[in-house]
C-alpha cells in the first residue's frame, strides 16, 4: 500500500475508538479539545501509523472503510445503517453489471454500497440538495471513475419511471410510500427481477406487501438486529447497548407483466389456469 499522501481521505481513530474523517492538505491541521495535529505529520506515513497531537493525544491513522465513511460522511438525509446496507445487497442479489433502479438516494450510502458491488444505478431523488450530496459523497469515496455508472435524476418516482431508462434487473425503494412506486416499477423491471423496499414502520411494510401480489412471488419481510459483545480477558457478555430496529426490509421477485404467481391453498401449490 502506498504511503498516505496529500489529497487522501483518512480516518483518525483515538483511544476511545472515536473516528474522525479528514481530507489531507499540505498546510491543513486537525483540531480537537485535545490539541491539533498538522496534516504534514500524517502525510508520508504508512497506514496504521500513530500520530500525536500538541497536547499528547494519540491517533491511529487509517484509510476509512466503506462502513466508516457511511457513518461519518457529510449527509443531508438520514443514512441506511451498514447492517441494513449489507443485507439489502444480499437479499436484493446486487452484483456486477446489474442495472438497479434506486429511488430516494438521500445522502448516497445505499448508492455507494451498490456501486462498490459493481452495479449500474439510475437514481431518482426529489430534492436537488440531497442528490448533489449523494453524488459528491460517491465521488469522494469511490472516485471519479464510478460516476459514469451513477445516473441521478431530480424526479418523483410516485409520478412514474421514464421507460427511456430501459429495463432494470433490480430495484431498491427507500421512500415513505414505496407501494406507490411498485405499479410503475412493474413496467420497467425485467422478469425475474428483485425489488427491496426499506421502511421504518411495520405499517408501511404491510402496505408494501399488499402490493406484492399477482405478478410477484416469494415476498418476505425481515429486520436486522446488531448486537456486539464485550470481550476482555475472562469477562465476556453482550454489550449493554445494541443497534436494534432501524427498518423493515421487504423483498420480492417479479415474474413479468405477462405472468402471475402460483395459486396457493392449504394443501397444494400449483400453477393456476
Amino acid at each position: 500500500m502506498n504511503p498516505i499522501a496529500a489529497g487522501d481521505r483518512v480516518m483518525l481513530l483515538d483511544a476511545k475508538k472515536r473516528r474522525y474523517l479528514l481530507n489531507l492538505t499540505e498546510a491543513g491541521e486537525f483540531h480537537t479539545h485535545a490539541g491539533f495535529v498538522p496534516h504534514a505529520d500524517i502525510i508520508g506515513q504508512p497506514e496504521g501509523a500513530v500520530v500525536t497531537s500538541t497536547k499528547g493525544a494519540e491517533y491511529t491513522v487509517l484509510r476509512p472503510t466503506l462502513e466508516d465513511y457511511v457513518l461519518e460522511m457529510p449527509r443531508g438525509a438520514q443514512v441506511i445503517y451498514p447492517k441494513d446496507l449489507a443485507t439489502i445487497c444480499m437479499i436484493g442479489d446486487i452484483g456486477p453489471g446489474n442495472r438497479v433502479f434506486e429511488t430516494g438516494v438521500g445522502s448516497g450510502a445505499m448508492s455507494m454500497t451498490m456501486l462498490r458491488y459493481g452495479a449500474d444505478i439510475v437514481g431518482y431523488e426529489v430534492r436537488e440538495d440531497f442528490a448533489n450530496r449523494a453524488i459528491a459523497n460517491v465521488r469522494e469515496f469511490l472516485g471519479e471513475g464510478v460516476v459514469d455508472r451513477y445516473d441521478v435524476h431530480i424526479a418523483d418516482s410516485y409520478d412514474g419511471i421514464d421507460p427511456a431508462h430501459g429495463l432494470f434487473d433490480r430495484a431498491v425503494l427507500d421512500l415513505p410510500e414505496p407501494w406507490q412506486v411498485i405499479p410503475h416499477l412493474e413496467a420497467v423491471l425485467a422478469p425475474g427481477g428483485v425489488c427491496v423496499a426499506y421502511t421504518p414502520s411495520i405499517v408501511q411494510a404491510q402496505q408494501v406487501r399488499q402490493c406484492l401480489t399477482g405478478r410477484w412471488i416469494d415476498a418476505r419481510t425481515i429486520e436486522v438486529l446488531h448486537r456486539g459483545w464485550h470481550i476482555k480477558d475472562q469477562a465476556v457478555r453482550p454489550d449493554h447497548r445494541m443497534v436494534a430496529h432501524t427498518a423493515f426490509l421487504t423483498v420480492a421477485r417479479f415474474l413479468g407483466r405477462g405472468s402471475r404467481a402460483m395459486r396457493v391453498d392449504q394443501k397444494v401449490e400449483r400453477i393456476g389456469r
